[in-house]
Protein backbone atom coordinates (compact mmCIF):
# COMPACT_ATOMS: atom_id res chain seq x y z
CA UNK A 1 0.00 0.00 0.00
CA UNK A 2 1.30 3.11 -0.83
CA UNK A 3 1.60 5.97 1.88
CA UNK A 4 -1.62 7.34 0.51
CA UNK A 5 -3.90 4.27 0.56
CA UNK A 6 -3.76 3.58 -2.72
CA UNK A 7 -3.25 -0.22 -3.26
CA UNK A 8 -3.48 -0.60 -7.28
CA UNK A 9 -3.44 1.23 -10.51
CA UNK A 10 -5.51 0.65 -13.48
CA UNK A 11 -3.84 0.41 -16.42
CA UNK A 12 -5.87 1.40 -19.76
CA UNK A 13 -3.93 0.34 -22.54
CA UNK A 14 -3.37 1.57 -25.56
CA UNK A 15 -7.42 1.53 -26.66
CA UNK A 16 -11.07 0.33 -24.27
CA UNK A 17 -12.35 -0.65 -27.91
CA UNK A 18 -13.27 -4.03 -27.16
CA UNK A 19 -12.79 -5.37 -30.49
CA UNK A 20 -9.40 -3.45 -31.34
CA UNK A 21 -8.54 -5.03 -27.68
CA UNK A 22 -8.99 -8.33 -29.44
CA UNK A 23 -6.59 -7.53 -32.88
CA UNK A 24 -4.13 -5.63 -30.34
CA UNK A 25 -3.94 -9.11 -28.27
CA UNK A 26 -3.00 -11.18 -31.22
CA UNK A 27 -1.03 -8.74 -32.84
CA UNK A 28 1.48 -8.48 -29.53
CA UNK A 29 0.96 -12.24 -28.93
CA UNK A 30 2.45 -12.74 -32.09
CA UNK A 31 5.29 -10.01 -31.63
CA UNK A 32 5.87 -11.05 -28.12
CA UNK A 33 6.43 -15.36 -29.73
CA UNK A 34 8.30 -13.86 -31.85
CA UNK A 35 10.65 -11.80 -29.74
CA UNK A 36 11.21 -14.29 -27.09
CA UNK A 37 12.03 -17.21 -30.23
CA UNK A 38 14.18 -14.80 -32.09
CA UNK A 39 16.23 -13.65 -28.69
CA UNK A 40 16.54 -17.15 -27.25
CA UNK A 41 17.34 -18.33 -30.75
CA UNK A 42 20.18 -16.34 -30.67
CA UNK A 43 21.63 -16.43 -26.81
CA UNK A 44 21.66 -20.56 -27.56
CA UNK A 45 23.72 -20.27 -30.95
CA UNK A 46 26.01 -18.05 -29.69
CA UNK A 47 26.14 -20.45 -26.37
CA UNK A 48 26.72 -23.31 -28.30
CA UNK A 49 28.74 -22.64 -31.69
CA UNK A 50 32.55 -22.64 -30.66
CA UNK A 51 32.88 -20.22 -33.53
CA UNK A 52 30.99 -17.51 -32.33
CA UNK A 53 33.01 -16.81 -28.94
CA UNK A 54 34.12 -13.80 -29.41
CA UNK A 55 33.16 -10.32 -27.96
CA UNK A 56 30.92 -9.39 -30.88
CA UNK A 57 29.18 -12.29 -30.62
CA UNK A 58 29.06 -12.23 -26.60
CA UNK A 59 27.75 -8.63 -26.93
CA UNK A 60 25.06 -9.91 -29.12
CA UNK A 61 23.93 -12.41 -26.97
CA UNK A 62 23.80 -10.05 -23.95
CA UNK A 63 21.69 -7.46 -25.97
CA UNK A 64 19.00 -10.52 -26.56
CA UNK A 65 19.22 -11.45 -23.12
CA UNK A 66 17.89 -8.14 -22.33
CA UNK A 67 15.76 -7.52 -24.82
CA UNK A 68 14.25 -10.68 -23.68
CA UNK A 69 14.09 -10.06 -20.06
CA UNK A 70 12.33 -6.65 -20.39
CA UNK A 71 9.79 -7.23 -22.79
CA UNK A 72 9.02 -10.25 -20.51
CA UNK A 73 8.51 -7.72 -17.53
CA UNK A 74 5.07 -6.01 -19.27
CA UNK A 75 4.13 -7.74 -22.52
CA UNK A 76 2.35 -10.58 -20.43
CA UNK A 77 0.41 -8.68 -18.09
CA UNK A 78 -0.55 -6.48 -21.04
CA UNK A 79 -1.77 -10.01 -22.78
CA UNK A 80 -3.48 -11.22 -19.72
CA UNK A 81 -5.10 -7.59 -19.15
CA UNK A 82 -6.50 -7.57 -22.61
CA UNK A 83 -7.61 -11.58 -22.65
CA UNK A 84 -8.89 -11.36 -19.10
CA UNK A 85 -10.53 -7.70 -19.13
CA UNK A 86 -8.64 -6.84 -16.08
CA UNK A 87 -6.99 -4.21 -15.91
CA UNK A 88 -5.98 -3.33 -12.14
CA UNK A 89 -2.38 -4.01 -10.93
CA UNK A 90 -1.15 -3.93 -7.23
CA UNK A 91 0.52 -0.79 -6.28
CA UNK A 92 3.78 -2.77 -5.05
CA UNK A 93 3.40 -4.82 -8.95
CA UNK A 94 3.68 -1.25 -10.56
CA UNK A 95 6.50 0.14 -8.93
CA UNK A 96 8.39 -3.42 -9.14
CA UNK A 97 7.31 -3.42 -13.23
CA UNK A 98 8.97 0.07 -14.00
CA UNK A 99 11.91 -0.52 -12.03
CA UNK A 100 12.65 -3.83 -14.08
CA UNK A 101 11.86 -1.86 -17.29
CA UNK A 102 14.28 1.13 -16.35
CA UNK A 103 16.94 -1.52 -15.40
CA UNK A 104 16.77 -3.09 -18.64
CA UNK A 105 16.21 -0.11 -20.63
CA UNK A 106 19.22 1.77 -19.12
CA UNK A 107 21.34 -1.30 -18.95
CA UNK A 108 20.58 -1.84 -22.55
CA UNK A 109 21.72 1.96 -23.45
CA UNK A 110 25.40 1.17 -22.04
CA UNK A 111 25.23 -2.17 -23.71
CA UNK A 112 25.06 -0.37 -27.14
CA UNK A 113 27.52 1.84 -26.93
CA UNK A 114 30.13 -1.22 -25.83
CA UNK A 115 28.77 -3.09 -28.32
CA UNK A 116 29.66 0.39 -30.78
CA UNK A 117 32.77 1.01 -28.82
CA UNK A 118 33.96 -2.96 -29.85
CA UNK A 119 33.31 -2.72 -33.71
CA UNK A 120 35.59 0.91 -33.41
CA UNK A 121 38.48 -1.35 -32.17
CA UNK A 122 37.93 -4.27 -34.31
CA UNK A 123 37.94 -2.12 -37.26
CA UNK A 124 39.88 1.26 -36.70
CA UNK A 125 42.44 -0.48 -33.74
CA UNK A 126 42.94 -3.97 -35.04
CA UNK A 127 45.87 -4.61 -34.09
CA UNK A 128 45.48 -3.78 -30.22
CA UNK A 129 41.72 -4.87 -30.47
CA UNK A 130 42.67 -8.48 -29.08
CA UNK A 131 44.91 -7.18 -26.38
CA UNK A 132 42.21 -4.58 -25.17
CA UNK A 133 38.95 -6.38 -25.96
CA UNK A 134 40.06 -9.65 -23.70
CA UNK A 135 37.34 -11.96 -22.26
CA UNK A 136 37.50 -10.25 -18.92
CA UNK A 137 36.89 -6.28 -20.53
CA UNK A 138 33.82 -8.03 -22.21
CA UNK A 139 32.53 -9.11 -18.68
CA UNK A 140 33.64 -5.81 -17.10
CA UNK A 141 31.72 -3.73 -19.38
CA UNK A 142 28.71 -5.74 -19.35
CA UNK A 143 28.74 -5.86 -15.38
CA UNK A 144 29.41 -2.35 -15.48
CA UNK A 145 26.21 -1.67 -17.78
CA UNK A 146 24.12 -3.56 -15.02
CA UNK A 147 25.78 -1.76 -12.19
CA UNK A 148 24.72 1.33 -13.61
CA UNK A 149 21.10 0.19 -15.13
CA UNK A 150 20.79 -1.30 -11.32
CA UNK A 151 21.49 2.34 -9.92
CA UNK A 152 19.21 4.29 -12.27
CA UNK A 153 16.24 2.31 -11.43
CA UNK A 154 16.56 2.19 -7.50
CA UNK A 155 17.59 5.83 -7.52
CA UNK A 156 14.09 6.31 -9.07
CA UNK A 157 12.58 3.32 -6.98
CA UNK A 158 13.67 4.81 -3.91
CA UNK A 159 12.36 8.49 -4.89
CA UNK A 160 8.90 6.63 -5.95
CA UNK A 161 8.47 4.61 -2.99
CA UNK A 162 8.56 8.62 -0.83
CA UNK A 163 5.48 9.40 -2.96
CA UNK A 164 2.25 9.51 -2.02
CA UNK A 165 -0.50 8.42 -4.04
CA UNK A 166 -4.30 9.38 -2.74
CA UNK A 167 -6.47 9.27 -5.97
CA UNK A 168 -7.19 9.17 -8.75
CA UNK A 169 -5.32 5.55 -9.72
CA UNK A 170 -5.93 5.47 -13.29
CA UNK A 171 -3.03 5.06 -15.81
CA UNK A 172 -3.37 5.76 -19.38
CA UNK A 173 -0.68 3.66 -20.66
CA UNK A 174 -0.10 -0.30 -20.90
CA UNK A 175 2.56 -0.19 -18.35
CA UNK A 176 3.50 1.97 -15.34
CA UNK A 177 5.76 5.01 -16.37
CA UNK A 178 7.33 6.91 -14.26
CA UNK A 179 5.93 10.04 -15.68
CA UNK A 180 2.67 8.91 -15.22
CA UNK A 181 2.78 7.97 -11.49
CA UNK A 182 4.60 11.27 -11.55
CA UNK A 183 1.13 13.14 -12.15
CA UNK A 184 -1.00 10.96 -10.26
CA UNK A 185 0.97 11.80 -7.34
CA UNK A 186 -0.18 13.92 -4.55
CA UNK A 187 3.01 14.53 -3.18
CA UNK A 188 5.60 17.15 -4.89
CA UNK A 189 7.57 16.19 -7.46
CA UNK A 190 9.67 18.63 -8.95
CA UNK A 191 12.67 16.98 -7.47
CA UNK A 192 11.69 13.29 -8.84
CA UNK A 193 10.91 14.99 -12.61
CA UNK A 194 13.95 16.69 -12.24
CA UNK A 195 16.34 13.87 -11.15
CA UNK A 196 14.62 11.64 -13.69
CA UNK A 197 14.90 14.25 -16.57
CA UNK A 198 18.97 15.08 -15.21
CA UNK A 199 19.78 10.99 -15.01
CA UNK A 200 17.67 10.23 -17.79
CA UNK A 201 18.96 12.80 -20.28
CA UNK A 202 22.54 12.20 -19.72
CA UNK A 203 22.25 8.71 -19.73
CA UNK A 204 20.91 8.78 -23.08
CA UNK A 205 22.59 11.72 -24.53
CA UNK A 206 26.35 10.53 -23.36
CA UNK A 207 25.72 6.39 -25.29
CA UNK A 208 24.30 7.83 -28.15
CA UNK A 209 27.00 10.07 -28.67
CA UNK A 210 29.26 7.17 -28.15
CA UNK A 211 27.43 5.28 -29.96
CA UNK A 212 27.33 7.42 -32.90
CA UNK A 213 31.16 8.97 -32.88
CA UNK A 214 32.31 5.19 -33.19
CA UNK A 215 30.39 4.37 -36.63
CA UNK A 216 31.50 7.54 -37.92
CA UNK A 217 35.03 6.71 -36.81
CA UNK A 218 34.80 3.13 -38.51
CA UNK A 219 33.35 4.98 -41.76
CA UNK A 220 36.04 7.81 -41.58
CA UNK A 221 39.30 5.38 -40.78
CA UNK A 222 37.97 3.35 -43.73
CA UNK A 223 39.69 4.32 -47.29
CA UNK A 224 38.39 2.17 -49.88
CA UNK A 225 35.50 2.50 -51.63
CA UNK A 226 34.27 -1.40 -51.02
CA UNK A 227 35.64 -1.58 -47.44
CA UNK A 228 33.43 1.41 -46.67
CA UNK A 229 30.15 0.64 -48.69
CA UNK A 230 30.11 -2.75 -46.33
CA UNK A 231 30.80 -0.93 -43.69
CA UNK A 232 28.62 1.56 -44.44
CA UNK A 233 25.46 -0.66 -45.08
CA UNK A 234 25.98 -2.59 -41.37
CA UNK A 235 26.36 0.21 -40.12
CA UNK A 236 23.83 1.63 -41.10
CA UNK A 237 21.38 -0.97 -40.24
CA UNK A 238 22.78 -0.82 -36.69
CA UNK A 239 22.12 2.74 -36.34
CA UNK A 240 18.89 2.51 -38.07
CA UNK A 241 17.92 0.23 -34.84
CA UNK A 242 19.61 2.16 -32.59
CA UNK A 243 18.19 5.97 -34.09
CA UNK A 244 14.36 4.33 -33.32
CA UNK A 245 15.16 3.12 -30.03
CA UNK A 246 16.70 6.24 -28.74
CA UNK A 247 14.28 8.63 -31.06
CA UNK A 248 11.23 6.88 -29.46
CA UNK A 249 12.90 7.10 -26.19
CA UNK A 250 14.04 10.67 -26.22
CA UNK A 251 11.03 11.67 -27.44
CA UNK A 252 8.50 10.23 -25.09
CA UNK A 253 9.96 11.90 -21.75
CA UNK A 254 10.64 15.40 -23.70
CA UNK A 255 7.05 15.52 -24.57
CA UNK A 256 5.03 19.08 -23.07
CA UNK A 257 2.51 17.83 -20.12
CA UNK A 258 -1.00 18.15 -22.11
CA UNK A 259 -3.17 15.54 -23.45
CA UNK A 260 -2.51 15.21 -26.85
CA UNK A 261 1.17 14.68 -26.11
CA UNK A 262 0.68 11.67 -23.68
CA UNK A 263 -0.90 9.77 -26.19
CA UNK A 264 1.91 10.51 -28.83
CA UNK A 265 4.21 9.39 -25.99
CA UNK A 266 2.32 6.60 -25.14
CA UNK A 267 2.30 5.79 -29.41
CA UNK A 268 6.08 6.64 -29.54
CA UNK A 269 6.85 4.09 -26.49
CA UNK A 270 5.43 1.29 -28.38
CA UNK A 271 8.49 1.47 -30.97
CA UNK A 272 11.32 1.20 -27.54
CA UNK A 273 9.24 -1.60 -25.41
CA UNK A 274 7.84 -3.55 -27.88
CA UNK A 275 9.42 -2.81 -31.28
CA UNK A 276 13.01 -3.05 -30.68
CA UNK A 277 12.93 -6.69 -28.33
CA UNK A 278 11.22 -8.19 -32.09
CA UNK A 279 13.79 -5.98 -34.59
CA UNK A 280 17.24 -6.40 -32.82
CA UNK A 281 17.91 -10.24 -33.50
CA UNK A 282 17.03 -9.17 -37.17
CA UNK A 283 19.28 -5.90 -37.46
CA UNK A 284 22.34 -7.39 -36.08
CA UNK A 285 21.96 -11.17 -36.51
CA UNK A 286 20.82 -11.10 -40.57
CA UNK A 287 23.95 -8.72 -40.72
CA UNK A 288 26.09 -10.95 -38.63
CA UNK A 289 28.02 -13.75 -41.83
CA UNK A 290 28.98 -15.95 -38.46
CA UNK A 291 25.72 -16.29 -36.90
CA UNK A 292 24.25 -17.16 -40.17
CA UNK A 293 26.83 -19.24 -41.24
CA UNK A 294 26.23 -20.96 -37.80
CA UNK A 295 22.51 -21.06 -37.99
CA UNK A 296 22.91 -22.75 -41.42
CA UNK A 297 25.01 -25.40 -40.35
CA UNK A 298 22.40 -26.11 -37.58
CA UNK A 299 19.57 -26.61 -39.63
CA UNK A 300 21.77 -28.75 -42.00
CA UNK A 301 22.54 -31.25 -38.96
CA UNK A 302 18.97 -31.32 -38.21
CA UNK A 303 17.71 -31.68 -41.56
CA UNK A 304 20.63 -34.71 -41.91
CA UNK A 305 20.48 -36.51 -38.68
Amino acid sequence: MSQGGITEFILLGLTDDPELNTVLFVLFLLIYLITVVGNLWVIIVVLVSAQLHSPKNFFLSQLAFLDFCYSSVFIPKMLVNYLAGQKAISYRGCLLQYSFVSLFLTTECFLLAAMAYDRYLAICRPLHYKGLMTTTSCIHLVTVSYLLGCAHSLTHLTGLLGLSFCGPNVLNHYFCDISLLFRLSCSDTQYNKALFIVLSGTTSVATFLIVVSSYLGILLTIRSAAGRQKAFSTCASHLLGVTIFYGSLIFTYLQPDNPSSLTQAQVASVFYTIVIPVLNPLIYSLMNKDVKSALRRAMQRKLFA
